[in-house]
């Protein structure tokens, strides 16, 4: 089978649609399959409009003697690779790991609708600008152009259908993943970052759904349980100035550092060397993030929203709380602080649930979707 993998972003950038892409493209042609792939962030440089009409080009040259297109997105990538597969009559498939025209009204257009509740809602709401129905629009038409679509989570599936797209249209295949390998114990981790105190991490992209300025509003009461508390935001977005401004309003330089974007493996030693990896998260379709943090031995403590209950048990493998619930977030953070039995056996636990995200399984998943079977 000859495939053609359509991606917003690949290697050397990094997310989880490059790690995704780069994936399939290394590993598929071991099954014998052929993998080309075409990247969207090639053709950024240009503006709005030229770059989509650039990028259908790209497609629709790459998609000559292919069997298929897999798309990575529903709209950026989605809506330019499903017209050239339509002019080509090649079959076309979709992967969606989010909903692309909620987290574009939230970050841009005013929208303060839960996902969960904005995914049910048609594109013609009047309440919503017309850019946003219009994201709205074309994420379900691409979705229904789809031969199927691949999500990675029972709940990513839910708010597909809530699109309007038939339920056996959608096939939940579990992100694979290769388990991270550093360097150095805890200790020396600890000392070469300059660690000290009690350690929290929270990774991800710096918007409001993250939940970082309100993780960053409990650290006082986090103080009055645990003085040595610190915690480490790694990650970028536009919401940066916000945290900064949040954490100088309440005199938590000492306390709170944002790190920005780090290089991967960077990123991994300070998730080995912290004492608790921390998600405030209102929306999560499904994590890679925290499947990295689990083979890495360092105890969770998110939110019981979207795919996170797929991956976490509260009390087994993790510690789920309800996002925003400043005293239930301090109430595990603390409990994991007293008692390190409990905080062994958490990462313990997690690192046996890593058996069900294996690589292969999801290779050999996602090329039975796209051969037809």
């Amino acid at each position: 089978m000859k495939i053609l993998i359509a991606t917003g972003i690949y290697p050397p950038q990094i997310g989880g649609p490059a790690t995704y892409s780069k994936l399939l493209a290394d590993k598929l042609p071991e099954q014998g399959h052929v993998v080309k792939v075409v990247n969207f962030g090639s053709v950024l440089h240009l503006p709005f409009v030229a770059r989509h009409t650039a990028y259908f080009f790209k497609v629709v040259r790459a998609a000559w003697g292919v069997d298929c297109v897999y798309a990575q997105d529903p709209v950026s990538v989605g809506l330019p690779a499903m017209l050239a597969a339509k002019l080509l009559r090649k079959k076309f498939f979709l992967k969606v790991v989010g909903d692309y025209a909620w987290e574009q009204g939230v970050q841009r257009f005013g929208i303060t609708d839960m996902i969960d509740d904005f995914s049910k809602v048609h594109e013609e709401h009047e309440g919503y600008s017309f850019m946003v129905r219009l994201l709205k629009r074309i994420e379900w038409r691409v979705a229904m152009g789809a031969r199927h679509i691949i999500v990675p989570s029972n709940y990513l599936k839910g708010i597909v259908v809530n699109w309007g797209i038939p339920d056996s249209k959608i096939t939940v295949i579990h992100n694979g993943f290769d388990a991270p390998v550093i360097k150095g114990n805890k200790e020396t981790l600890r000392a070469g970052l300059s660690m000290s105190g009690y350690t929290m991490l929270s990774v991800g992209r710096l918007v409001p759904w993250k939940g970082f300025v309100e993780l960053i509003g409990m650290m006082p009461n986090i103080l009055l349980r645990i003085p040595a508390a610190r915690l480490i935001i790694a990650g970028d977005g536009p919401d940066r100035d916000a945290l900064a401004k949040k954490i100088a309003s309440l005199h938590l330089e000492q306390a709170v550092t944002l790190v920005g974007k780090l290089p991967q493996e960077k990123l991994f030693e300070y998730i080995r060397a912290s004492d608790v990896f921390v998600l405030n998260t209102a929306y999560e379709g499904f994590a890679h993030q925290l499947l990295e943090v689990m083979a890495l031995g360092t105890p969770i403590v998110t939110t019981n929203v979207g795919g996170n209950e797929e991956m976490l048990e509260d009390g087994k493998n993790g510690l789920l709380v309800t996002h925003n619930e400043f005293e239930d977030f301090v109430q595990a953070i603390a409990k994991l602080h007293d008692d390190k039995v409990l905080a062994e056996t958490l990462t313990k636990n997690a690192k046996d649930r890593l058996t069900a995200f294996s690589n292969e399984r999801m290779l050999a998943e996602t090329a039975q979707v796209l051969a037809g079977k």
